[in-house]
């Protein structure tokens, strides 16, 4: 049976090293996992105890933009973190961030139309992009710039632009003048935007901010993953301007139905327990002082130091032109698994690799030891 061209997308490769990663334990052998962007924490107490009183119910369909109540909470979270009045009519609830990927090109852009992005930058934008027949279009960034585009980097023959901040896999945030410049010179250009904020909540300084503080002519996607640490969940969220509503439901209606309704129940409980999520912040925070102290000594020393997210992003081309086969030597001889960068950027993406300081704390010392003797025997 025949396969269409745009099926024919590029491998995650960060799931490729996870495999290999697997399969090295499976045959008996201890790997640390820092390649994975994943929370080793469970979801909060509050959101299982909410779906274990939940199971004895026939959880059906909810309505095609998820539950009011979990509409409103979410409404709630901005007032709460951005002092944000969001008409929670505006709240779409998504099967996952991915979902909301999903959503959100199908209802901005027509086959054929090219879509900016930062580079690096999340492997799933261009992705999902081509697997809907649009062209992902990559903008070099640079580490002076903190990895993130600027508005003199905007093409003027791009239907979108992509924006992520905190972003994977540099972990650096655009402030409220940085997104101001952008969606200004967006809208000069007749660009429309999305903002992905899936990281919001993890920040060590500065509160990370939102797109929607400078304007509502935005898509604005978010998660349960990474801060409330629900990824198996799929359940995610996006914003989007009042007169986009109804389009997204009608698209919504036949791609996905609804989003799970367990997840939603989950999720509207995790949204109190934030005190929990905090302690998983400051067990992060405790990693990215560990990591941001030992790379540089070990040899891992350029950059770009994380304002968020649970990222660091290093450039090794005084170590290997060839990330892939660097990142398989670590995993085979160090016990070690971390992602190449060509996964996040295909021109540069052969001299970076990608650390993710998400699991615990026991973890990411033991880690540190081994890539100490790694180094030093290489």
């Amino acid at each position: 049976m025949r396969q269409s061209r745009r099926g024919q997308v590029d491998p995650f490769i960060v799931m490729d090293v996870m495999e290999a990663a697997l399969r090295a334990e499976a045959a008996g052998r201890s790997i640390i996992h820092l390649e994975i962007g994943q929370p080793s924490t469970p979801a909060p107490a509050a959101a299982r105890a909410a779906l274990q009183a939940r199971l004895d119910e026939p959880l059906g369909y909810t309505g095609a933009l998820g539950l009011p109540a979990l509409r409103q909470g979410i409404a709630d979270l901005y007032r709460d973190w951005y002092g944000l009045d969001l008409d929670p009519e505006r709240v779409i609830v998504t099967p996952g961030s991915s979902g909301a990927f999903l959503l959100a090109f199908s209802a901005l852009f027509d086959a054929g139309e090219r879509v900016a992005l930062g580079e690096p930058g999340y492997p799933s934008y261009r992705q999902i992009l081509r697997a809907m027949s649009l062209e992902p279009v990559g903008l070099q960034t640079a580490p002076e710039h903190r990895y993130q585009p600027r508005p003199e980097d905007l093409p003027d023959d791009v239907a979108g632009l992509m924006l992520a901040s905190p972003g994977n896999p540099s972990g650096t945030m655009l402030g409220l003048e940085d997104y101001r410049g952008l969606l200004n010179r967006a809208a000069e250009l007749g660009i429309s935007v999305i903002s992905d904020e899936i990281y919001h909540g993890l920040s060590y300084g500065e509160r990370c901010h939102s797109a929607l503080e400078v304007s509502d002519d935005v898509y604005v996607i978010n998660s349960f993953s990474k801060y409330f640490a629900m990824t198996g969940w799929r359940v995610g969220w996006m914003i989007v301007p009042p007169d986009h509503v109804r389009t997204i439901e009608r698209i919504t209606q036949s791609m996905f139905i609804c989003p799970p309704h367990a997840s939603q129940v989950a999720a509207l409980a995790a949204l109190s327990a934030r005190e929990e999520c905090q302690a998983n912040l400051a067990g992060y925070a405790e990693n990215r002082a560990l990591l941001l102290e030992a790379l540089p000594q070990i040899g891992f020393d350029r950059i770009a130091p994380p304002d968020g997210a649970f990222y660091i992003y290093a450039d090794v081309a005084h170590l290997t032109d060839d990330s892939v086969a660097f990142a398989a030597e670590i995993l085979d001889k160090a016990g070690v698994a971390v992602t190449p960068g060509l996964d996040f950027d295909p021109r540069r993406g052969r001299q970076t690799i990608r650390f993710s300081y998400a699991g615990s704390t026991a973890d990411m010392h033991e880690a540190m030891d081994r890539l100490r003797r790694f180094m030093a025997d290489r």
